[in-house]
């Protein structure tokens, strides 16, 4: 009791001051704590300027940054003989030149780049000095959600003695972008990413980035900027790496290798739906269907957590790791992470299909010119029935399409295999069968960096016009899935629809339209101020005789924002696609992303974040920027296009040669005397080949 009543007295004695300040009072303690903190944290933070180098970046959905047009950037000195740390964002262009202006220096130092942390995006400089002063910064055990976070910039600084530019505001999460950084709603932009944030005792709590969940590479997240949402490397962890990174070796984050069966990263149980060869999951023998029960003692139970353990760690680092395989619990100790994966490419055996085919099978509708298909003598008209190795041959059951089921064999196969196919021929009337021996290829539109032709002609029909109707199976026990053809007859011609979440959008189906027959499905994504009624209207006129002739089901989704689209869009672009999935027969090989300048970089970003539903990206004026890996399971074709007159077409050209190193099938065409208007229509049909091509096998 005694003891009580002593706290009370305590706690008494220190609140009756504070009770006697007034409002002003506590305002004017707080903002001269705070100019102390920034006066304290102020000399370790430098500007950052560069020269030369490439004009212009494109970052994500909201179209080019104009990198030159943004002025100085910030760092900060971690090391007294001439080291600064910065945002990695700030050297994207490749300067040739790079001066650091340190305060109290007459003029600027050239500066070396050393080496990039690529896990965490933070770059490290060396100038030649001494005697530099180093911050203060907050231990990790010290940081607390609540916490004052005060951003500093040196961007409008040009007398270099001036106090940095400030905006405060409160560390709002920890342990963001899977344990990486720590999040703060103070004001965040390109100027002041490499600077610090600090806390009122002037000590540096991070070094702010760009960042994102989703993406990788030194412009993922940089769309955030405006959000009210930044990010910070807490300044332990960059303190930590410097060693490492002073020996002038990248620091590349550590991997693991496995693709899991499941999107949903934070519902699912992380089965194992595929490893990539040469990889540490390959290396600790992990299977598909494997399920991961541990890493490193935490139990997990989502792909979450998975990400949330390995997000810190770098190449080299090593983890523990236990899996799960039937009933029996496997572990793998000293598992070492790598920094790359080989990149997945799709085999190829050069066929297109028959559409809409419920026989056991598939039959072929075109054979591809010098393709693996063609070498084995395979010819339009026939019907393959087995496909194997050896004398193991698998037949088709029906369970899906012979098409779908073909698509599922090949993606697991790899260019070289070596297969035999069973083939009735479409001209033999006792129903024997030719045995084929093919090697598969590599899809096209990789080999050549996307320069291959594609078919000036592809034969009719396409489609057999049973879509509606029920699979042969060769198991009397497999009921093949019903499918209801609806009552009424879906509605044609220009429709206007409105989303649940707001917005309209727009649907432009042939009049002609037969649900036995499933189209193909183009998502335009207009750029920015062409989203009127009008705009849409126009556009579907253009469109109507290829939908009709092509059997193409176009779909306008419309963005009124003055900037354009952004990530943030991306649901309510899912809800117009799934709509028109509910509604009509869609050839779900055949779904495009199809867009114009930001609508194309909205395109490309659909294509990488929706892959369970698009199969095709097709832009115009777009850069191809923050990719991810090819998948076996999710095939996602390009088709590339810019003017030659237009100023990102160098940076178009090197968006493509990326895709083509990662092994994704992208078609590129710079088209003469052009800026970023849209395709004249040669190009326009072209594409509409591509899309008639994106389920080849």
């Amino acid at each position: 009791m005694h003891r009580q009543r002593s706290l009370y007295i305590l706690a008494a004695l220190v609140f009756m001051p504070v009770c006697r300040l007034s409002a002003q009072d506590i305002n004017d303690k707080v903002e001269l704590a705070m100019k102390q903190a920034v006066a304290k944290a102020a000399p370790s933070v430098v500007q950052i300027v560069t020269q030369g180098g490439a004009d212009m970046v494109v970052t994500g959905p909201k179209g080019p940054a104009f990198r030159k047009a943004l002025g100085p950037t910030t760092g900060v000195i971690v090391g007294a003989d001439g080291y600064v740390v910065s945002s990695a964002f700030n050297f994207i262009n490749n300067p040739t030149v790079i001066l650091v202006a340190v305060p109290g220096k007459a003029e600027p130092l050239v500066a070396k780049r050393v080496a990039t942390d690529r896990a965490r995006m933070v770059t490290l400089l060396k100038v030649e000095a001494t005697g530099l002063p180093v911050p203060a910064f907050v231990p990790r055990k010290e940081l607390r959600v609540g916490q004052w976070a005060i951003a500093l910039g040196r961007t409008l600084d040009a007398k270099r003695a001036s106090p940095p530019s400030v905006s405060v505001g409160i560390i709002s999460a920890l342990d963001r972008i899977w344990g990486r950084a720590l999040q703060t709603d103070a004001k965040i932009s390109p100027v002041n990413y490499g600077g610090p944030v600090i806390d009122i005792q002037g000590r540096v709590q991070g070094i702010l980035v760009p960042a994102s969940p989703r993406g990788d590479g030194e412009t993922a997240g940089f769309e955030w900027y405006d959000s009210g949402i930044g990010f910070a490397i807490p300044m332990e962890d960059v303190f930590a790496v410097l060693p490492r990174l002073k020996q002038g070796k990248d620091l590349m984050k550590g991997l693991l290798g496995v693709r899991l069966a499941s999107q949903d990263i934070y519902g699912a149980a992380p089965i194992v739906s595929d490893v990539v060869k040469d990889s540490a999951a390959a290396a600790a023998g992990i299977k598909a269907g494997d399920l991961i029960v541990e890493i490193d003692g935490k139990p997990v139970v989502r792909m979450a957590q998975i990400l949330h353990i390995l997000g810190p760690k770098y190449e080299g680092d090593k983890i523990t790791l236990k899996f799960k395989r039937g009933n029996e619990v496997i572990a793998v100790n000293d598992l070492e992470l790598v920094s790359s994966l080989k990149q997945f490419a799709h085999s190829y055996l050069g066929i297109l299909p028959m559409r809409d085919d419920p026989k056991l099978g598939v039959e072929v509708r075109f054979v591809f010119p010098k393709s693996p298909a063609e070498k084995a003598g395979l010819k339009a008209g026939d019907r393959i029935v087995k496909i194997g190795q050896g004398k193991t041959m698998r037949p088709f059951s029906g369970t899906k399409s012979g098409r779908d089921e073909l698509f599922d064999f090949l993606n697991v196969q790899s260019p070289g295999t070596e297969l035999q196919l069973e083939v009735v021929r479409q001209d033999a009337k006792d129903k024997k069968t030719d045995m084929l021996k093919v090697t598969l290829d590599r899809l096209p539109g990789i080999a050549k960096a996307g320069q291959e032709e594609i078919p000036t002609k592809l034969p009719e029909p396409a489609s057999h016009k049973k879509a509606l109707a029920p699979l042969e199976t060769t198991n009397p026990n497999i009921k093949p899935p019903k499918i209801d053809p609806g009552k009424d007859k879906p509605a044609t011609g220009f429709i206007k629809r409105l989303a649940t979440a707001g917005g309209k959008y727009w649907i432009y189906v042939p009049e002609d339209y037969d649900p036995n027959i499933a189209h193909a499905l183009v998502v335009f994504l207009h750029p920015p101020g062409k989203h009127g009624d009008d705009d849409t209207e126009r556009f579907a006129d253009a469109w109507a005789d290829y939908c009709s002739d092509n059997r193409i089901i176009l779909l306008q989704p419309t963005s009124d924002k003055e900037s354009g689209w952004g990530p943030g869009d991306m649901e309510y672009v899912l809800e117009t696609v799934r709509d028109v999935t509910s509604r009509y027969t869609i050839d779900r090989q055949r779904i495009v992303a199809h867009g114009l300048g930001v609508g194309g970089q909205m395109a490309l970003y659909l294509g990488f974040h929706a892959r369970d539903l698009f199969r095709g990206v097709a832009t115009i004026g777009a850069v191809a920027t923050q990719m991810k890996d090819n998948v076996a399971g999710q095939r996602l074709s390009f088709y590339i296009a810019g003017g030659d007159r237009d100023p990102l077409i160098k940076s178009i050209a090197e968006g493509r040669d990326k895709l083509v190193q990662r092994n994704f099938p992208t078609f590129y065409r710079e088209i003469p005397n052009r800026g970023r208007e849209y395709f004249e229509e040669a190009i326009l049909r072209e594409m509409i080949r591509w899309i008639d091509c994106l389920d080849r096998q």
